[in-house]
């Protein structure tokens, strides 16, 4: 709800749609377990780097999710 009333204030047609996609991108982090903030710096870095756009996968939320632990009996 609060991400709905600040997109209000996106200013035009394209800063909304802007603020849409990174608005997903935080709340699929959230869901996945991931900072957002550090998987934003993260992947801004890597793709600054030269990451090669075929391995574009490796770059989303859910390839930055620790595996669940298994206990060891």
């Amino acid at each position: 709800m609060h991400n709905r009333k600040n997109a209000l204030f996106a200013g035009s047609d394209g800063g909304a749609e802007h603020w849409a996609v990174v608005a997903s991108l935080v709340e699929t982090c959230k869901l996945n377990g991931v900072d957002p903030q550090a998987y934003l710096v993260d992947v801004i870095a890597r793709i600054v780097a030269g990451h090669p756009q075929s391995q574009i996968d490796d770059l989303l939320p859910w390839a930055y999710a620790t595996p669940p632990l298994k206990a060891v009996a």
